[in-house]
């Protein structure tokens, strides 16, 4: 059977309705992909979305009273690639330091041309790519004009990866900043950058909030125990602060010029910790897709105070995780599973 959306599916010689290709985080490991293809690929399922052409309703989540874990499950379709999919998420020991929590990520991919399956993969390098794809695109878009100064708190998955794609973005980046508390993470913070960027170092800061105050671009992507969290009057004139994970106070949100989020619904459901004493956020004021493709305004002065909220859609999930199913079909990675004979 032939595809004939844009970005077809072509299925192997073994592919047909009673088996599935799994792609392991091993598998997805070998595969090389450029900074540039990722932001291009997050890029273009924003836009699809903007226009219309896909799906991406609210996550479902669920927790226990006590906190100790949480779960996410996504449903979307891709309509430039004519692809349903289903993302999977769950986080155990959240009470725990990061090297004591389980953390797991499932993508499953069907072809809604062919009505074949694509695959199911480990979705940890996905959303470990997809995310400051994201952080990058919003401060393309966000950042004041003649932006020079960047902030990156947190030194994790999301840290490791921010400024290079950062650079990607607004290569007039001149001064790189990094808060973190773990030496080995901020070492891992300079190879990567070193590994895109030869030449290019960071400065570790042990301030983040004075830190913050020279920063044009602040990046929050620290896990829940980071000592950093920085006021709104840490901030500068026409500074754009984004929260991918912690290390932002609610001030930044609640006393910013210009509110903008990825999902407003999204922000509802995970961005709780950032509600004010009576349990409210603000209103937002515009969704980044729409921002990205025109149709809604971002920043309107040069002096703005933006605080930008960066949760993943699935959307992005789904264009990437596709890209790289391709890229390792191609390849002849994977496992075949009968998995409905």
């Amino acid at each position: 059977m032939t595809a004939t959306h844009a970005d077809p599916w072509i299925p192997g010689p073994s592919d047909d309705d009673t088996t599935l290709r799994l792609l392991t985080a091993g598998d997805l490991a070998g595969i090389d992909i450029t900074l540039a293809d990722v932001v291009a690929t997050v890029e273009d399922a924003y836009r699809t979305l903007a226009a219309g052409r896909s799906d991406n309703p609210r996550k479902l989540t669920v927790a226990p009273p006590d906190g100790h874990s949480v779960a996410y499950a996504m449903l979307g379709r891709d309509g430039s690639r004519d692809v349903v999919a289903v993302k999977t998420s769950y986080k155990h020991g959240l009470h725990k330091g990061r090297e004591e929590q389980h953390y797991y990520t499932c993508l499953t991919l069907y072809d809604d041309v062919t009505g074949l399956p694509v695959a199911m993969m480990d979705c940890g390098r996905v959303g470990s790519l997809r995310t400051p794809a994201v952080s990058a695109l919003l401060a393309r878009e966000l950042a004041a004009p003649g932006a020079r100064a960047a902030l990156v708190i947190g030194t994790g998955t999301q840290g490791r990866l921010a400024l290079p794609f950062l650079l990607t973005a607004l290569p007039g980046l001149e001064r790189l900043m990094l808060f973190g508390t773990h030496p080995d993470g901020i070492e891992a913070v300079r190879a990567r950058l070193r590994t895109h960027f030869p030449g290019r170092d960071v400065e570790v800061v042990t301030d983040a909030r004075a830190a913050a105050a020279d920063a044009d671009v602040v990046v929050a992507t620290a896990g829940a125990h980071t000592p950093a969290a920085v006021e709104a009057e840490d901030l500068g004139p026409g500074a754009l602060a984004i929260l991918v994970g912690h290390g932002l106070a609610p001030s930044t949100l609640h006393r910013a010029d210009r509110v903008v989020a990825t999902s407003e619904a999204q922000m509802r459901v995970t961005g709780t910790d950032m509600a004010d004493a009576d349990g409210a956020l603000p209103a937002v004021d515009a969704e980044f897709p729409p921002v990205l493709a025109g149709t809604a305004t971002g920043r309107t002065t040069p002096d703005q105070r933006i605080f930008a909220y960066n949760s993943g859609l699935v959307v992005t999930d789904i264009a990437l995780g596709h890209r790289f199913a391709r890229l390792a079909v191609e390849q002849g990675r994977g496992t075949r599973v009968p998995l409905w004979r």
